[in-house]
């Protein structure tokens, strides 16, 4: 196979600029988007940086020992990210997930967990303040980051059989080190934990049923995550797409489900339980069944680009209003143009490539690179 050369760094900054409109825009708390979506759900990512090289999201061939990852000083602050999110709050935002990477490997994370667990929704109250983490140093950040405000934690794990963990992950990471950090966040309180496990037909599949087995009845939600065609790098293909109404039936035939009503508008898992009462599943469809007509996320990028879809190629740049330019002598942005900005982009969007995916054909060409999950978040 030919060597492949993707040039990461160029993608990350080729971003659009997010300008501030002539009239002001206010934050009412309901922002709507060009489908008529409102913003309830912003995802921030801290950093590009993970321990992990899975193959679906990082692959070690790409992300190497050369891989030029993001400067720190390119970073938000904690204080710009909460300054940010503020915004996103005011126009409506209710749940903030906090990603990477693997957000655990930022610097004093708990600092910026404290700092946004502060925020009020538009009728005061507290955030959905959660976290997706690959679980390797939970172990020694749940209770701290429990202490912060973090409410919730969301642990990927793709295997339970050690052997096929490590060859996943790609840097030998023993799945009972991940399997400890999910009981400390238990014990400290982030809960209820959710597991999300990306399912490759060939590599992982016959691992769906053990999982269910292994968290059942345990207070643990599993999630089924459909192997999805994010970034330019993970070699997807479809028939290694194992569809949710095929892990639904796998496990129905040996632990009888029942289907549960959505927890909420705009969720991306459809929820299954168990029909003895004692836990549910949850399967996430992107490619199978797309779920675009009600999404209400927003993603921001380690250093400031608000994207508006997971599979898009470009984000809009927040960074210049956010910090300035003290040598040509710009002054960042007030609140206020700060919210304008970002409800000027809000309402441009009309992002809505899954449903657009199932009527392409299998090689019809999508246009521009997408960013790659692991510089955005999942």
């Amino acid at each position: 196979m030919p060597e492949r050369v993707i040039p990461l760094v160029d993608q990350r900054f080729a971003a659009l600029a997010a300008g501030v409109p002539q009239r002001a825009i206010p934050a009412t708390g309901l922002l709507l988007d060009q489908l008529r979506r409102p913003l309830r759900d912003l995802r921030i990512s801290v950093t590009d940086r993970c321990n992990f090289r899975c193959n679906y999201c990082m692959p070690k061939e790409v992300f190497d020992k050369d891989h030029a990852f993001l400067p720190h000083s390119a970073l938000l602050t904690f204080e710009e990210i909460t300054r940010v999110a503020r915004q996103f709050v005011a126009h409506g935002v209710r749940k903030i997930r906090l990603t990477g990477g693997e957000p655990l490997l930022r610097k004093n994370i708990e600092a910026l967990v404290e700092q946004l667990s502060q925020l009020r929704t538009v009728d005061g109250q507290p955030l959905d303040l959660t976290l997706t983490t690959n679980g390797s140093l939970l172990a020694r950040k749940a209770r701290a980051l429990k202490a912060a405000g973090l409410q919730r934690v969301t642990v990927s794990l793709d295997a339970l059989d050690d052997a096929i963990f490590r060859r996943m992950n790609d840097v030998d990471f023993p799945v009972a080190d991940v399997l400890n950090g999910i009981t400390a966040a238990q014990d400290a309180g982030l809960g209820p934990v959710k597991i999300n496990m990306v399912v490759k037909r060939g590599t992982n599949d016959h691992e769906i049923l053990p999982m269910a087995h292994r968290f059942k009845g345990t207070g643990l939600v599993l999630r089924f995550i459909e192997f999805m065609d994010v970034g330019a790098t993970n070699r997807w293909r479809m028939d290694e797409v194992v569809p949710s109404a095929e892990v639904v039936e796998r496990i129905h035939r040996e632990l009888p489900l029942v289907q549960l009503d959505p927890s909420a508008p705009g969720e991306t898992a459809e929820r299954w339980g168990y029909a003895d009462g004692t836990g549910e599943i949850g399967v996430i469809s992107s490619v199978t069944q797309a779920f675009c007509g009600d999404c209400n996320r927003a993603r921001l990028s380690t250093e400031g680009q608000l994207y508006l879809c997971l599979f898009a190629s470009r984000g809009h740049d927040l960074r210049p209003l956010v910090r300035g330019d003290a040598a040509r002598g710009i002054a960042p942005a007030s609140d206020a143009e700060l919210a304008s900005a970002i409800a000027q982009v809000w309402q441009g969007r009309a992002d809505r490539y899954s449903q657009l995916r199932a009527s392409m054909a299998p090689d019809e060409d999508h246009g521009e690179r997408r960013v790659e999950m692991s510089y955005i978040g999942g």
